[in-house]
């Protein structure tokens, strides 16, 4: 969202139509201070970045993973922000799972020092063949055997919808481990509104009605501009600002 602008630049436009947090998938072209400096001025919340490289589970990557895992933390510590999702990455090698197993545990045992939850999130095999991680059965497997604390899960219900279907059953069973949640549009990974598959205000009110209390993050693409696809987000607060503006300009 937002990529109208800068990185740096988004966050002001976020805090104007009500979002009180934001999530920073590559946060790595920018120097730290300056994207702290810039989300502090907008009163905004950093909640998640990615590691910037996708390379967990793959065999023989283990040194290369865990600098990349230093630089998140570090972005992490600059920018105040408490969970890293842990890019898996491509492979089928049949030590792939006891290698993220291993990494993931490093990576958990470093992160705790800072407070940071690292976040393990399955992606759908269409956009994304040869990913490693793909379901949240899977996901909550390797959660358990990781065994630590400051491990969850990034549930994203656009890739458990094209993966699993079910997606209200599914989150119940596994809302344990789930520390976070991400929402889009299937098909097309578009805005979460009324033309699309998923009925996202059920969804939403189930989670308020399971006691979940995390991060729900908006990570889609809008068909046209991201102010012009607010409208689904203003029952939630989110827009609200736009509007009352239109309304201003149509007296």
């Amino acid at each position: 969202m937002f990529q109208e602008a800068a990185l740096p630049d988004r966050f002001a436009l976020a805090a104007a139509v009500g979002f009180r947090a934001v999530e920073i998938q590559a946060p790595y072209s920018e120097p730290a201070e300056l994207l702290a400096a810039r989300i502090q001025a907008a009163q905004l919340e950093a909640v998640l970045i990615n590691t910037p490289v996708a390379l967990a589970a793959i065999p023989g990557e283990e040194h290369a993973f865990r600098a990349g895992m230093e630089t998140a933390l570090e972005y992490a510590r600059t920018l105040n922000c408490r969970q890293i999702h842990c890019l898996a990455g491509r492979t089928n090698d049949l030590a792939a799972e006891s290698t993220f197993v291993e990494n993931v545990r490093w990576a958990a045992d470093q992160a705790a020092s800072q407070d940071v939850r690292i976040m393990l999130e399955p992606l759908n095999t269409i956009d994304n063949p040869g990913y490693f991680l793909t379901s949240s059965v899977q996901t909550r497997r390797i959660i358990d055997h990781v065994a630590r604390p400051n491990v969850r899960m990034q549930y994203d219900c656009y890739h458990m919808q094209i993966m699993e279907g079910r997606l209200a059953d599914t989150i119940a069973a596994q809302l344990e481990v789930i520390g976070h949640v991400q929402i889009s549009g299937v098909p097309g990974r578009f805005e979460p509104d009324a033309e699309q598959e998923i009925n996202y205000p059920y969804i939403l009110s189930m989670l308020d009605e399971l006691g979940f209390d995390g991060w729900v993050g908006c990570e889609y693409r809008p068909r046209a501009g991201t102010l012009a696809g607010l409208e689904w987000a203003r029952p939630y607060g989110i827009g609200n600002e736009i509007a009352m503006e239109d309304e201003g300009n149509n007296r």
